[in-house]
């Protein structure tokens, strides 16, 4: 025996396995991995009432014997032999360590015999308090939680110093047999236990009379499956998955036991408010459309408790959406729907609770459609008293925020549920950006001399892309409509695909790859052809949200990050995240003119473009641009303030039309301004700096090494334009002024450079 037992050496280094956590910038747990759910704690720091309740009733000679309490073996002993079995035991608290350390819990006398020989060698490297220190931190208490503190936070959602005497007896009650004497479960035989536990203390005189009459008298206050224990849902998962996945990859299969503490920059108050907006958007989305039938069916069995544990194992394959739990039909009818959730609820839905799922309730409904006993549903129980069928919806949004001054990411919310779909769409999908893509091609325009008064011929385009073959490229706008020569700022805040295609045309595709990758994309990532302006490339919404950054921070490239330190389980610094400040020693990768002008286009898009719907928010320094690609598949909304930028996507996992009423405006702008009017409620208002190297003529910028006559490009594929009437003109002339009162140039002979223009172009006539 004594060669298959552990070495002095290993049991002078016992450290129990204390899995990885994940906390936000402001201290709350949002996620916890690892087998074992495991807090330490000092002894010193250990309350006397739980000291106390556990030596009462596991080991009330723990500091008088040594390893082995031998009157305790002898009564042990006797009462098995009188009954024939091996049943009950007499395991000291070193005993119950060396066993759930190192040896199973077969109830043999071999096995009871290492269990000794262990505690003695146990006793021999470590003091008394060491061993119940470990015990206290080491021992399995049921819900996956192991050691005290754990247990504490898990049953009563409280620190371990801050439990009453009745929760400390309760907790005490659980080594022996967490299942049956869990009060989660179990909590008539928990009670019993406590009293008893309660009883013992007395007897032993850790607690007077009095102390025990109120310690039985306090009701039981469970906090199990509420927002204060890590055990429910902190609506941060996929933030919370992104940091398991970079520790397992850095430390391996350790990184669930060494205990490593992440602090992430995520604010929890930011990332609920993310979180509600994506969820709030997605099942509005959903709403307007048709119920779609059951998940699933079942036979559900005649017998009772038989049945209640079919419906328990079926639902293990529906996982719960927070408040849309599935459930087992067990009767339907037009007028009513019994349905069992999880936890062995019966629900009644009627009346208004029915509506959405009425046509699944007729008798000729389709037989994939209809409603039966043993059908699998949602119930929405945003409000317990009147329950309602609903359905997960099959559209998917993502949202991500972060401060661009230094990239720090304050929100991430990759889907609608985690538990139900664990890809992230925020951080993993990788979709076609859309419009929202057109600022970077802009940007670069400006470089070459383009400005916002530059004339673009809103004019039918076409294009051989591939000379071998005979396709003809030909981009349309989204609304339909060719206006002619118009201004560049228009053409942005109309979002008009024609002039972003022809302003692309003009810098050349090769010069605009290579420029745009200093916003954080690779040159992979966006095609070398045309189509690249109209979004044609991949990125993620966290990519996206790091190159508009670039915007609102004023010109510096910061990258993304979300883990800010890492320490292990003693508090030692690991790993600290250096970070690059804009303005500080981020490098600067746009002009401070091209900044400036930028920002003055994508404020003139939220203010009277495509996304006009950011006046609501009662703020002028917003700035972004909506994004919705071919056959609206993807709606997007890039948007920002100098505080905070965030990222809104909508859009299903296997492409296909979001419908007529799914474009970046209609579904991802009210999105992301469900986040952002809450999230800038304290945000004071901030007005970008005028740089030096930027002039206003007319009431439009440029920048000072390109002004009219200086640089300037007056206009871009103007030889063949159609010039609207004098009332069109006069329309589109106010329509494309900006807010403060910018009005572009009337004609190329605004501008005696015209040389400087892509083609030269016939004077206005008409005017």
């Amino acid at each position: 025996m004594q060669q298959d037992l552990p070495s002095l050496d290993e049991l002078d280094n016992l450290q129990p396995k204390v899995p990885l956590r994940v906390y936000s910038e402001d201290g709350v747990l949002i996620g916890e991995f690892g087998q074992e759910r495991r807090s330490l704690v000092k002894l010193v720091d250990t309350p006397a009432d739980l000291k106390h309740a556990v030596l009462a009733i596991e080991d009330a000679r723990f500091y008088e014997h040594g390893a082995v309490d031998v009157v305790g073996i002898l009564r042990a002993g006797l009462a098995n032999l009188g009954s024939g079995e091996r049943g009950q035991g007499a395991s000291t608290i070193s005993m119950q360590l060396a066993r759930d350390l190192f040896l199973t819990k077969d109830k043999t006398f071999t096995r009871k015999l290492r269990e000794i020989m262990v505690a003695y060698k146990i006793e021999a490297v470590r003091s008394k308090d060491d061993i119940l220190e470990l015990y206290l931190n080491q021992i399995y208490l049921g819900q996956r939680a192991y050691g005290f503190a754990s247990a504490a936070r898990v049953y009563y959602g409280k620190e371990l110093k801050d439990v009453t005497l009745a929760e400390a007896a309760m907790l005490a009650g659980l080594p022996k047999a967490p299942a049956t004497f869990n009060p989660v479960v179990n909590p008539k035989r928990a009670r019993l236990r406590q009293t008893y536990i309660l009883k013992r203390m007395q007897e032993l005189g850790y607690i007077d009379n009095k102390q025990y009459e109120a310690a039985i008298a306090e009701p039981l206050k469970l906090a199990l499956g509420t927002s204060a224990t890590p055990a429910s849902k902190p609506y941060a998962e996929y933030a919370a998955e992104m940091v398991r996945q970079e520790m397992v990859a850095q430390y391996g299969e350790a990184a669930y036991t060494k205990g490593l503490v992440v602090s992430t920059t995520l604010n929890y108050a930011t990332q609920i408010l993310a979180w509600t907006a994506v969820r709030t958007s997605l099942l509005e989305y959903d709403r307007k459309h048709d119920y779609r039938g059951p998940e699933g069916s079942m036979v559900l069995p005649e017998d009772e408790d038989e049945q209640e544990n079919a419906i328990e194992a079926a639902l293990e394959r529906h996982p719960d959406a927070d408040a849309l739990p599935s459930a087992v039909v067990l009767s339907a009818s037009a007028r009513e729907v019994r349905a069992m959730t999880g936890d062995g609820e019966t629900h009644r839905i009627s009346g208004a609770g029915l509506r959405f799922a009425a046509r699944s309730l007729r008798n000729d409904a389709p037989a994939g459609l209809r409603l039966r006993p043993g059908s699998i549903i949602r119930l929405s129980l945003a409000d317990t008293k009147k329950p309602e069928i609903s359905q997960l919806p099959e559209v998917q949004g993502s949202l991500v925020a972060l401060r661009p001054q230094d990239g720090a990411i304050k929100a991430l919310v990759g889907g609608f549920d985690f538990q139900v779909n664990h890809f992230n769409r925020a951080s993993q999908a990788i979709r076609q950006p859309g419009s929202a893509f057109k600022p970077f091609v802009y940007s670069a325009a400006l470089e070459k001399g383009v400005g916002p008064a530059t004339l673009v011929n809103d004019a039918p385009f076409s294009r051989k892309l591939d000379p071998n073959r005979d396709e003809v490229w030909q981009p349309k706008n989204d609304d339909g409509v060719s206006s002619g020569p118009i201004t560049l700022r228009s053409g942005l805040k109309k979002s008009k695909n024609q002039v972003a295609v022809r302003v692309l045309d003009f810098i050349g595709v090769p010069y605009a790859r290579d420029y745009i990758t200093r916003f954080g994309f690779e040159q992979k990532q966006m095609p070398p052809y045309l189509p690249l302006a109209l979004g044609a490339g991949d990125s993620t919404p966290l990519q996206l949200a790091g190159g508009y950054a670039v915007f609102a921070n004023g010109g510096f490239k910061v990258t993304p990050y979300l883990i800010r330190e890492v320490r292990d389980g003693n508090g030692k610094q690991l790993r600290a995240t250096k970070v690059l400040q804009a303005g500080i020693d981020a490098p600067r990768v746009l002009s401070e003119a091209n900044a400036f002008i930028m920002h003055s286009l994508l404020k003139g898009v939220a203010q009277n473009g495509t996304a006009y719907q950011t006046n609501q928010l009662g703020r002028t320094d917003i700035g972004g641009k909506t994004g919705t690609t071919n056959q609206i598949r993807d709606a997007w909304f890039a948007g920002y303030q100098h505080e905070l930028v965030a990222i809104s996507w909508v859009g299903f996992d296997q492409p296909r039309s979001l419908g007529s009423s799914g474009a970046g405006a209609q579904l991802a702008l009210p999105q992301w301004m469900r986040f952002m009017k809450p999230a800038l409620k304290d945000i004071p208002y901030y007005e970008m700096p005028e740089p030096s190297d930027v002039v206003k003529i007319g009431g439009e910028w440029y920048f000072r090494s390109a002004q009219p006559g200086q640089g300037f490009v007056s206009g871009i594929d103007m030889q063949n334009a159609a010039w609207p009437t004098t009332e069109e003109a006069s329309t589109a002339d106010a329509d494309e002024s900006e807010a403060e009162g910018a009005t572009a140039p009337t004609s190329h002979e605004d501008d005696p450079t015209a040389s400087n223009s892509a083609s030269n172009f016939p004077k206005r006539r008409d005017r």
